[in-house]
């Protein structure tokens, strides 16, 4: 089975998939041991590529680079990836959606913001006109072979919300993602209009969504979660501790015990990742 259609096995199955936010290899290598997919976050390479927010600096060319190495490292894994708004016109979407399908992707998220955008939990979003997304989104369509599609919307008005998400039910998008939702009623309302058509729901700390389980998740119809930044917010807060904890030492490191790592537990999790490791993988 290919990766595409691995992943639209999983979500078509009872339950809601779980796909975690990573932002460079070394976050992707821990991600591997607890969950089997992963979420290519525009907030975590933004960050982690560029030490920028995530407001459209991002190149095709670097994201496509990214996911090559993480296929490559890992070849059983569910590969989502955040192409924002397919970095502007509908041409380049469409290349980067073929060159993600060539190197092994399972599938993509198409937004329909206009420049310049934000993350999707945060104040200003501005949405493309519904007709020009869709044609963005029909082109990608056609383009690919067999990769999952995700069109997502990131509008804000009630009623404008509904519309462009019953708008992307009615495509041949695989999913449909609202950015964003405010709370558990709005999930309801969303299902309702979108109908038999999967829904992606997107965690992420301190944003705009209620948090909830994957058990409740899956009550409300939810098909699948993205968790943005688990990795990259605690990546922050544990090297800011590590090192606040070095300079009241004096710099003198702590003592390595069952519940650290030192050298040896990091080589063991990265000699995983060598390809020559791997089994062989039927695509």
């Amino acid at each position: 089975m290919s990766h595409p259609n691995r992943l639209r096995h999983a979500i078509g199955t009872t339950g809601t998939t779980p796909l975690i936010g990573v932002f460079d290899m070394f976050s992707a290598s821990v991600a591997a041991r607890h969950y089997d997919g992963m979420f290519i976050s525009g907030f975590g390479f933004a960050a982690s590529h560029y030490g920028l927010p995530d407001i459209g600096f991002i190149a095709w060319p670097d994201i496509i680079a990214f996911v090559q190495r993480l296929r490559l490292a890992f070849p059983r894994q569910h590969l989502l990836v955040d192409i924002d708004d397919g970095y502007v016109d509908p041409e380049t979407a469409c290349h980067v959606v073929r060159s993600l399908e060539a190197i092994g992707a399972s599938g993509v998220i198409l937004e329909d913001q206009k420049r310049p955008r934000r993350c999707g939990h945060v104040d200003g979003k501005q949405v493309l006109p519904l007709e020009e997304y869709l044609e963005k989104l029909e082109m990608v369509l056609a383009t690919r072979r067999e990769l999952v599609v995700v069109a997502r919307t990131d509008a804000t008005e009630e009623s404008e919300i509904l519309r462009r998400a019953e708008a992307l039910a009615a495509t041949e998008a695989d999913v449909v993602l609202v950015d964003g939702v405010r709370s558990v009623d709005w999930i309801h309302r969303v299902r309702r209009v979108i109908g038999g058509k999967p829904l992606l729901f997107n965690q992420i700390a301190g944003g705009k969504s209620p948090r909830l389980s994957l058990s409740e998740l899956s009550e409300l119809g939810v098909d699948v979660a993205i968790y943005s930044t688990p990795c990259l917010f605690a990546a922050q807060t544990a090297i800011d501790r590590a090192l606040r904890e070095l300079r009241e030492a004096d710099g003198r490191l702590p003592r390595t015990g069952p519940d650290t790592v030192g050298v040896a537990e990091c080589l063991a999790l990265l000699e995983k990742n060598i390809s020559r490791h791997h089994e062989l993988v039927r695509a």
